[in-house]
């Protein structure tokens, strides 16, 4: 038994001629004959009521036939399912994000993904970069926002978001109060910043900007993320270095500046095993990289 018996039968059924039925299968009528009765014998019951001129179904074909039409459409979802599952409309994509990501792009991706994608299922897991990278390479997550850069061969990625770092300081700090900041008035002033195991581009270029002009920054402290950054400046312990995008977090004890003529730069990357296939992946990476922007 064949699904191509339950067509043939279906075609038969509905036309209730052989000929008719054979021309919209597009075959001649002796071999649907055949066919239909091999599929009768095979099921052990006659599907039709047959005489040179005349053709109606049985009551087990009565019966039959709705059950023949429910297996096609059955079987036709199946297959719809299993193309759209392959052009990653389907399936479960797992995403590891750093928390900054959080008050900057990740929401409107997100948010753009499950528009255009709702039949897949999401999960998100808040993850430092290294972390990111060892859950890459252990395919626990199938793609990531993290920090560049990234030294692992195994993983491709792929600029999203070009943006600007700031100080961010107590509001009651002196420099808060000037209208410009120069990378002269910060010598000996303690600084708190995301360590370099967690943010490296920012932290290496934050140490060179400073070995630029000939003296070292005072670094009192180092945090896993920006947010603790930001609560340890607003409880006095130092100047702190963020994304701009920490303006969002709204704590009222701390202000941004930037240095003036001395732009910092943060940049969120995507990031994702080179060998994973995974269709939703693919769906992920190709919107991303339409509705990236640069600040």
């Amino acid at each position: 038994m064949e699904l191509r018996h339950f067509l043939y039968f279906i075609a038969v059924a509905e036309e209730l001629h052989f000929g008719r039925a054979a021309a919209r299968l597009q075959m001649t009528q002796p071999p649907l004959s055949k066919q239909i009765q091999q599929f009768e014998e095979e099921i052990g019951v006659p599907l039709f009521k047959r005489n040179k001129r005349h053709v109606e179904l049985t009551t087990a074909g009565q019966l039959f036939l709705p059950e023949a039409r429910e297996i096609i459409a059955q079987v036709n979802q199946a297959v719809d399912t299993a193309q759209r599952a392959d052009r990653g409309e389907f399936g479960r994509l797992v995403i590891g994000f750093v928390g900054s990501a959080t008050y900057d792009i990740l929401p409107q991706i997100i948010r753009e993904y499950r528009r255009k994608f709702p039949h897949v299922s999401i999960r998100l897991h808040e993850l430092s970069t290294p972390d990111q990278v060892s859950a890459l390479i252990g395919e626990r997550i199938d793609v990531g926002l993290l920090h560049p850069p990234v030294s692992s061969s195994f993983i491709e990625t792929i600029p999203i978001k070009r943006g600007f770092a700031a100080l961010s300081l107590p509001k009651n700090h002196p420099l808060a109060k000037k209208e410009h900041i120069y990378i002269e008035d910060l010598q000996d002033i303690p600084f708190i910043l995301v360590s370099r195991d967690i943010w490296p581009g920012l932290y290496d270029e934050f140490l060179s900007l400073f070995q630029s002009v000939g003296f070292t920054p005072s670094i009192v402290q180092e945090a896993t993320e920006y947010q603790m950054v930001v609560g340890l400046v607003s409880a006095g312990i130092g100047i702190g270095v963020v994304p701009a995008s920490a303006e969002k977090l709204f704590n009222l004890e701390v202000v941004y500046r930037q240095i003036d003529n001395y732009p910092l730069t943060a940049v969120l990357s995507l990031a994702y095993l080179k060998k994973n296939t995974n269709p939703a992946l693919k769906q992920f990476v190709s919107l991303t990289k339409r509705i990236r922007i640069d600040e």
